[in-house]
């Protein structure tokens, strides 16, 4: 990705150098850069506001009341993970936060869940990802989303006239992805029990 992201680069700079724009080239890069501090101040305060109320949840036991409440979902889903597997309420905590939009709470619960699948390894050598590890990862990443926290605070810092237009949109866009690894995991679950 570093190679693809200096190649790009190096085409753009020398594209305005040959077309005579390499000071035009200069200011953008200097606008840009500019822009990138101001877009990661804003998301850095979004963020901390996001995952401090997630800590809030845990501590308050909300996050333990929703991980009950999904029980039968994380044993639809993950079959293989017994009722007191230590993975369950990490996996919990990054599908709520996933729902609520909140990619950056959703992480250190997801690192968490992989480290407990990664501890009860057997089959597999280190570098080969087991059965559940994959399915968690692909439910990870299609992440249904009901509040789209990151796009609303991008719009918004962009100036946005209506930031949370993406809302219904983004529903119904991560309910097709969600549904389609819902729909891959248990086909690959129904393939692999027959093989």
């Amino acid at each position: 990705m570093n190679y693809l992201w200096g190649i790009m680069m190096l085409i753009g700079v020398v594209y305005g150098a040959l077309t005579g724009n390499l000071e035009a080239v200069t200011e953008q890069a200097l606008s840009s850069a500019k822009e990138a501090v101001s877009l990661c101040i804003t998301m850095a305060g979004v963020m901390a506001f996001w995952v401090g109320m997630m800590q809030i949840a845990d501590s308050a036991g909300i996050i333990r009341q929703a991980a009950k409440a999904l029980d039968p979902v994380i044993s639809f889903l993950f079959p293989a993970l017994s009722k007191n597997h230590p993975a369950r309420k990490p996996i919990a905590t990054n599908m709520v936060a996933n729902v609520l939009g909140l990619g950056w709470a959703a992480t250190p619960a997801g690192l968490e869940a992989m480290k407990a699948l990664d501890a009860e390894r057997y089959e597999e050598p280190d570098h080969i990802a087991t059965d559940t590890m994959c399915d968690f990862l692909i439910l990870n990443i299609s992440s249904l989303q009901l509040i789209p926290v990151s796009i609303i605070a991008y719009r918004s810092q962009y100036g946005s006239v209506n930031p949370s237009y993406i809302v219904g949109p983004a529903i119904v866009a991560t309910m097709l992805s969600t549904l389609a690894a819902v729909v891959f995991i248990k086909l690959r679950q129904a393939v692999r029990r027959h093989v």
